[in-house]
């Protein structure tokens, strides 16, 4: 029966300070809020940022030439075995070169790459990138080219023009234009597609690639593919070893984020140790007459920590829902410019396990922020107690 006393004690105390205990509760409500909303935004912008980059525009694996060679010969042998492994969905082989792109006077230093368009595709999904033209066309007839929108730009070239391409060392060709696309990144203004027998004839070499991009049916099985490619005698990175600024960024601003919000919701819990010690103060002498009566030290102990674990778990709940019905109501909210390449959108997503981990974050800073006023409150000596006024 004690708790349930001590419990009755503790609510007591806090009704009767209904001012303070409402601006307690609110202050830790609202910190705990702007957690919520933050946390659901960055879940959001997580998906969307894997959906636009890793997702979308780049391989899951990456298979390169073994040690000492330029190129991976027998590429086909190879893509044969890389089919077999489970989770594999998508295969391209490419060759890549340089090459200077000239058009009536202007020119441009390019990264060519010779690939097999349906391939490709189903890699790295360039079709949905193409503005004008038609991907497809790169193998409708030899010596076309597909170029991003900023190296169009730069180059003042559109459909149909024709492009000298030429690099020491290797066989000049003329390249039309059959298509442009955008990717929103800074390879629109480098990077140019066209054929595999294409480069291959522009380096003078035949049969090879030098690399062989594959695609997962899931992003976290990358690694694992990456493995099975590297037993097979050929080295394979997966996305989050080739692009290790991706995971960087997250972590930064999880990280960032997490210490920011914490660190509000460890000040607003400083008002409810104010408040408790304004209670402390208020009801010393009952404190004392309570002492007086054989209530232990303990139990006074306990009624404070209780009335601090009642105000933090009340602002941590009511933060939780404020911030999740935030969230939800903003939905996806267009910043009208790209917050990253390709993302001016970001999710809101509302996870129940963030919830929870919030709500008992909370509860646990103001229990231990309790501790001191209720420890206060036991060491009180009953005598002198009753007799302060």
């Amino acid at each position: 029966m004690r708790p349930v006393y001590e419990l009755f004690i503790a609510i007591r105390h806090l009704t009767s300070r209904r001012r303070q205990t409402i601006f307690s509760v609110l202050a830790v409500s609202l910190a705990v809020m702007l957690l919520m909303w933050s946390q659901a935004m960055m879940v959001g912008f997580t998906d969307e940022m894997y959906s636009k980059t890793v997702d979308s525009m780049m391989p899951h694996v990456t298979v390169e030439p073994q040690e000492g060679e330029d190129y991976i010969h027998l590429y086909r042998n190879l893509i044969e075995d890389i089919n077999e492994i489970d989770g594999v969905i998508g295969i391209s082989p490419v060759l890549t070169g340089a090459a200077t792109f000239e058009y009536k006077g202007k020119n441009k230093n390019v990264v060519m790459q010779g690939i097999r368009v349906e391939d490709h595709d189903s890699v790295m999904y360039i079709n949905d990138n193409i503005i004008e033209g038609n991907f497809r066309d790169l193998e409708i007839s030899p010596n076309n080219v597909v170029v991003g929108d900023a190296l169009a730009e730069k180059l003042n070239v559109e459909i149909g023009d024709t492009i000298d391409a030429s690099f020491p060392e290797a066989n000049p060709t003329n390249l039309k234009v059959v298509g442009i696309y955008n990717s929103r990144t800074p390879m629109d203004e480098t990077l140019a597609f066209t054929s595999l027998s294409t480069v291959q004839d522009f380096l003078g070499v035949s049969n090879v690639v030098t690399t062989i991009l594959v695609r997962g049916d899931d992003r976290e099985q990358a690694q694992a593919i990456s493995e099975k490619i590297d037993a097979l005698g050929y080295p394979a990175s997966g996305w989050k070893e080739t692009n290790p600024e991706i995971i960087q960024t997250l972590k930064l601003e999880g990280t960032s984020n997490a210490i920011t919000l914490g660190l509000i919701i460890i000040i607003a819990s400083f008002g409810i140790v104010s408040t408790l010690f304004m209670v402390v103060m208020e009801k010393t002498k009952e404190i004392g007459m309570l002492m007086a009566m054989g209530v232990s030290r303990r139990s006074i102990m306990m009624i404070f920590v209780m009335e601090s674990s009642i105000l933090g778990l009340l602002g941590a709940l009511i933060g939780v829902m404020l911030g999740a019905a935030f969230a939800i109501y903003m939905g996806s909210f267009d910043y009208g410019f790209e917050v990253m390449a390709g993302i001016s959108s970001i999710p809101f997503v509302v996870r129940l396990q963030d919830a929870v981990i919030i709500v008992l974050f909370t509860f646990l800073i103001n229990l231990i922020a309790g501790i001191y006023p209720a420890s206060r409150a036991s060491k009180l000596k009953p005598v002198e107690a009753i007799g302060r006024e």
